[in-house]
């Protein structure tokens, strides 16, 4: 086996371990307790970083659109439960675990099919035009991004709007003498069947390899009889309804829904997906977990230093890792 192959293997092994060596190496630094919490609410927010960040990996990642839209699906979403869960308001204040199941299940599904749409009509409508185009894609989806939000204005109104928990994931339960929010264990959940579906579509299915086929050589694809642009498209689509999946998850945590919610979350999943690996669901379901956790470590231990944490975790990466923890190859 040669040096060169050796190395490889190491540092591929040191970005599985990358994870458990983080959380344990701070557990010296807090009580047992406090590091438990911590990781805890580190998962969940990697979970729904994971969730919103999932769709532009497929659509960055294997279809190679770079779209600044992505927070206008997230933002939809987000404004869709406060629709949503307002009018539902007697399910989801119930004192029944079922109803306010079913209240946050009738969000998401709304928040999934709205978010499809819309991303249907915004790739037949602009991004169609502009395939193969790198700086026209970016300008043109930083104006749909400003005018969705716009028209998220002209429906919801300019105000930030409330969205409370439904009743039975507010409140929290002590484990091992760390408090534990029970909607984080709902986002921790919902994270792990997405990606789940995600890796098993993507690397399991047919559908799957058409898609990463279509990345690689479009044109012999196509010459095979296949017609891999509306597969692009059901990519796209999926991709958008993910983000407002995300995007209601995200706005439940906050418990407040603003115009620009998902804006405001852009920066954080580009960085996610630069550190995952540009089209990977396992890069981009690592780096996510990977944010979540230095965020809150960091929040907790040096909170001055928070709010950069995240950039300097991108640039050790990288400069470990230039094309990111698992780029597409190596999945």
């Amino acid at each position: 086996m040669s040096a060169e192959l050796l190395r490889r293997n190491a540092s591929d092994w040191g970005a599985y371990a990358l994870l458990p060596l983080i959380a344990l190496a701070t557990l010296p630094a807090m009580s047992f307790s406090t590091w438990l919490t911590l990781t805890v609410a580190g998962f969940a927010m990697g979970m729904m970083l994971f969730l919103m960040a999932a769709g532009l990996t497929l659509i960055f990642g294997l279809m190679q659109v770079f779209t600044f839209a992505h927070g206008a699906f997230i933002t939809l979403g987000a404004y869709l439960a406060v629709s949503v869960l307002g009018a539902l308001a007697g399910w989801s204040n119930a004192d029944s675990w079922a109803l306010n199941l079913a209240a946050l299940a009738a969000a998401l599904l709304a928040a999934l099919m709205a978010s499809g749409a819309a991303g249907y009509v915004f790739e037949r409508v602009i991004i169609r035009r502009v395939y193969g185009a790198p700086l026209r894609q970016i300008l043109i989806t930083v104006g749909g991004l400003i005018i969705a939000e716009q028209l998220v204005v002209a429906v919801w109104g300019a105000n930030p709007l409330p969205l409370p928990k439904p009743a039975a994931f507010r409140g929290s339960f002590i484990l091992a003498g760390a408090a534990i929010e029970t909607y984080r264990l709902i986002a921790v959940a919902l994270g792990l069947v997405v990606y789940a579906a995600l890796h098993l579509l993507l690397n399991r299915t047919r559908v799957g390899l058409l898609v990463r086929a279509g990345v690689e050589n479009l044109e012999m694809v196509e010459a095979l009889g296949y017609r891999i642009r509306r597969l692009f498209i059901g990519v796209f689509v999926t991709g958008t309804a993910l983000a407002g999946l995300g995007g209601v998850m995200w706005a439940l945590y906050q418990e407040l829904v603003t115009r620009s919610i998902g804006s405001e979350m852009t920066i954080l999943i580009f960085i996610i997906l630069i550190i995952g690996g540009l089209g990977s669901i396992g890069g981009c379901f690592t780096a996510a977990i990977l944010v979540g956790l230095v965020t809150n470590y960091v929040g907790f231990l040096a909170p001055k230093l928070a709010l950069g944490s995240t950039i300097v975790l991108m640039m050790a990466v990288l400069l470990w890792r230039p094309r990111g923890l698992f780029p597409v190859g190596a999945e």
